[in-house]
């Protein structure tokens, strides 16, 4: 029988090969190897799982569960080849995590953004494209749906705009898709695309489609500060808040404002919804159903659509 450090090994490699990153459950599962070694402990038990998840002492109670949803998953692939292992019991550090409450943004929040992307200021020569590359990548969030992480991996050659698509790579379990774009979007990215060519030329540069100052892909923490910063200076946020509108918050508006769209067409928006899911990379269409939830101009459209058919029975 293999140790458990080779097991976990076996374990994150069968997981990846399924389209599974877990880049948190790798660190996490091989800390908890490492504290079973200390122990000396071979078989996974219920203690020994508990007594590691709530380890460190000043955390949330998400943070807990979170650990220990790491060895639940590993133990019950250990049981396989190690029937002394415990599972541990789902009942044990309950936690229902609550998924913040999206913000649906207007187009004049959305045009004002965007207008303040292009007038950010730049210091030096290197810098002169940054306006350029955050404009086009808000913009395009807000007219793709993609998630902040595929729109970074982009490269160049994944955006084809003679058939006005892209191809996103290495999305969430793996997955590619291809997402169509509209006329519009394809001449901006063109008049982008061009801006790039021109401001690296002679110079070295990655082959991402959106590049920091120093020609590299865009870092996402970066990305977010700037998106703090220009929130804050069109008054979407307040000068010390922590909490506001978020990019991801981009994704819910495209999901929202498609469906509502479909409705005032006389579209069926219950038959067209894998069509949805499938251009936002959902795997089930429940994970696309969420994003829908909690808008007032989607349930008005719902309603009425209900009272139309209502009038149509009388």
């Amino acid at each position: 029988m293999n140790t458990l450090r080779e097991a976990v090994e076996e374990y994150l490699s069968m997981r990846r090969h399924l389209g599974f990153k877990l880049h948190d459950a790798e660190r996490g599962l091989l800390d908890f190897v490492t504290f079973m070694e200390q122990r000396q402990a071979r078989v996974i038990t219920q203690a020994l799982a508990l007594a590691w998840a709530q380890l460190p002492m000043h955390v949330q109670p998400a943070h807990w569960a979170k650990r220990l949803s790491f060895v639940r998953g590993f133990a019950r692939h250990r049981s396989a080849t190690d029937p002394r292992t415990e599972v541990p019991s789902p009942g044990l550090l309950p936690f229902q995590p609550k998924r913040a409450k999206p913000y649906l943004y207007s187009d004049e929040e959305i045009r004002k953004l965007l207008r303040a992307a292009l007038d950010m200021p730049h210091r030096y020569r290197r810098g002169a494209l940054l306006p350029w590359v955050y404009y086009c990548l808000f913009g395009l969030l807000c007219v793709s749906g993609l998630r902040l992480g595929e729109a970074r991996n982009l490269k160049l050659r994944d955006v084809d705009l003679d058939a006005a698509v892209l191809t996103v790579r290495d999305a969430k379990f793996g997955r590619t898709r291809l997402v169509p774009l509209h006329r519009s979007t394809c001449e901006v990215l063109a008049e982008y695309t061009a801006r790039r060519q021109r401001h690296w030329a002679g110079r070295s540069v990655s082959s991402y489609l959106f590049v920091s100052s120093w020609g590299n892909r865009l870092d996402a923490g970066q990305v977010h500060r700037a998106f703090y910063a220009l929130s804050r200076q069109i008054g979407l946020r307040g000068e010390h808040d922590s909490h506001g509108p978020r990019l991801h918050d981009f994704r819910h508006r495209f999901a929202t404002a498609t469906l509502v769209n479909w409705y005032r067409c006389e579209n069926d928006p219950e038959r067209l919804l894998p069509v949805l899911s499938t251009y936002l990379g959902h795997v089930h269409i429940a994970d696309t159903q969420w994003y829908l939830e909690g808008s007032p101009e989607l349930m008005s459209e719902a309603m009425r659509r209900l009272e139309s058919r209502w009038e149509d029975r009388s």
